[in-house]
């Protein structure tokens, strides 16, 4: 698998092999990411990381998830993914992280635009979330800049180590996003 939002960002299944670069990456923003993700101690070695990578190759090959590996110029610098595919319903749920210095620089908006765009045309899909701590304006900016709709904010929705924190819910609709992306 293999989506090419720019010549600059790729988007590739994660391989074993990478799985002490995962790790270093992980290990290096680890108090970032900590403030809005809840799985990073369930992160400690490569070893867990290389776990991460079977455990989600595994999820794709039975169609449940699809997890990419973010690189830039070359480097990789995070992960995309679809959470659990719902093909009753033909939904998903869009999840990622970029580390913290490559910020700023519309990267994550292309993968994430790339990977909506290959939901809905490729996949089929109907509906896509994203779901954001309102304190994350970084990670909520991005729906709003492709053109999700702000649905809702759940309460106390998840667990964050040691206290609830409120999501919002984005969406974004196929006949919306063909509407207004072609």
């Amino acid at each position: 698998m293999l989506i090419s939002p720019t010549s600059k960002i790729q988007l590739h299944l994660p391989e074993e092999r990478q799985a002490s670069e995962l790790y270093a990456l992980i290990d290096k923003n680890r108090a970032y990411l900590r403030q809005w993700l809840p799985w990073l101690d369930t992160q400690r070695s490569p070893g867990d990381t290389l776990q991460f990578i079977r455990t989600v190759r595994e999820q794709i090959q039975q169609n449940e998830t699809l997890t990419l590996a973010i690189w830039f110029e070359k480097n990789l610098c995070g992960v995309i993914s679809y959470h659990r595919f719902d093909w009753t319903n033909r939904a998903s749920m869009v999840g990622y992280w970029l580390t913290e210095e490559l910020q700023g620089k519309g990267i994550m908006t292309e993968a994430c635009r790339a990977m909506v765009d290959h939901g809905f045309s490729r996949l089929g899909l109907h509906r896509i979330e994203i779901r954001c701590a309102p304190g994350n304006r970084k990670s909520w900016m991005i729906p709003e800049r492709l053109g999700f709709k702000k649905e809702a904010v759940l309460r106390d929705a998840e667990w964050l180590y040691d206290h609830y924190v409120d999501l919002i819910v984005y969406s974004m609709l196929a006949p919306d996003w063909k509407k207004s992306h072609h």
